[in-house]
């Protein structure tokens, strides 16, 4: 599987990173993080040990639904469809749609995160 860069980045310096790249005054590393979290809190909750647990049942089993992973899982539908669409926003899975069927595969199995203190060159 893949290895995916994730940054731990206040909103106040993802903002001014943003406007630096922008301008031109930053150009970002190719092996700098493309997804970005505020807190390490945050990322704590996206790749929470249910989380992780689900990211391993999809691997082990690949269900060919939505509803085969509600099985397999015993998670509810509403709840494992809140949390597959979260992952997905962050790249960790795909939900691809196939004769009407949600099939959701994992797209990254290791994540190595990026953060620092001192973010005064984005300014």
């Amino acid at each position: 599987m893949k290895v995916m860069n994730v940054g731990i980045m206040s909103l106040k310096d993802y903002k001014n990173r943003t406007l630096a790249i922008a301008k031109g005054t930053y150009k970002p590393k190719p092996s700098e993080p493309k997804i970005w979290f505020e807190s390490v809190k945050s990322l704590s909750q996206v790749l929470s040990n249910e989380n992780q647990e689900l990211l391993k049942i999809i691997i082990q089993y690949k269900p060919q639904s939505i509803t085969e992973l509600e099985k397999i899982s015993h998670r509810k539908k509403s709840n494992l469809s809140r949390t597959l669409k979260k992952l997905e926003s962050y790249g960790i899975i795909s939900l691809i749609k196939k004769n009407g069927k949600v099939i959701p595969k994992v797209k990254a199995t290791d994540f190595r995160v990026e953060f620092g203190l001192n973010s005064a060159h984005f300014q």
